[in-house]
């Protein structure tokens, strides 16, 4: 892996998340973090839009005009979000309807129309591929936190209605951390919670580039100069 594959990573996990850096996409991501399971399905259907948007645009970067760029772009975007909401119709359907309109608004994602055109236009395929995997990969992350937060906050459990996902042997993936008595917080499962439990993300995020910038700046500074002694 060279350099400039270690920076892709970096940025998509860390440095430039879409989440937590950009603010973008946050729409869906304070909709539907209600649960763990939520988070997820939206995540990986956000993951393998980027993918495969940033693939195919790397792959016909030669031969789109500058004037068209955009429209095909959308219209490639369009094509895979449409097959992605058929599949998960077909398969997780009642994740589907939990997630509702925000499946197909994954289209207006600005992250995902951002990427193909600052990245995918101009770089190749294998760098276009990872790059959207790990823009992906840290807006999923985010999702599912969020979420898992709000759920153990919320509810006092986690991986409910997991069997969404994972079929009817997940059905006792469910854990619940807070005892059956957890009169749970509903605050935390509301958009206001989402509001909330985001900026501490953020917050956090942050303060640990903070605390790693100190850190930094003790290790690089010049030792001061010992004293002459006074004879």
């Amino acid at each position: 892996m060279n350099t400039e594959q270690q920076t892709i990573i970096k940025n998509g996990l860390w440095t430039n998340n879409v989440a937590l850096v950009q603010l973008l996409g946050l729409c869906p991501l304070l909709a539907v973090t209600s649960t763990f399971i939520n988070g997820l399905g939206l995540g990986l259907a956000t993951l393998i839009t980027l993918v495969l948007s940033n693939t195919f645009v790397s792959i016909i970067r030669h031969w789109t005009r500058p004037e068209v760029r955009i429209p095909i772009f959308i219209l490639i975007i369009a094509s895979i979000v449409t097959a992605i909401e058929l599949a998960m119709n077909a398969w997780f359907y009642e994740l589907f309807l939990i997630l509702g309109i925000f499946i197909p608004l994954i289209v207006t994602n600005c992250s995902i129309l951002a990427r193909a055109e600052s990245f995918a236009s101009r770089n190749p395929v294998l760098d276009s591929a990872l790059d959207g995997f790990m823009m992906g990969l840290g807006f999923l992350l985010v999702l599912i936190l969020l979420g898992g937060l709000r759920e153990i906050i919320g509810q006092g459990t986690l991986f409910s209605n997991a069997h969404l996902m994972f079929g009817p042997a997940a059905s006792n993936f469910e854990l619940s951390l807070l005892g059956d008595d957890y009169p749970g917080f509903l605050i935390a499962i509301l958009p206001p919670g989402a509001f909330i439990g985001l900026g501490l993300l953020i917050a956090g995020k942050n303060s640990i580039e903070r605390f790693r910038s100190k850190k930094v700046i003790l290790v690089s500074a010049p030792s001061r100069p010992a004293e002459a002694s006074v004879s």
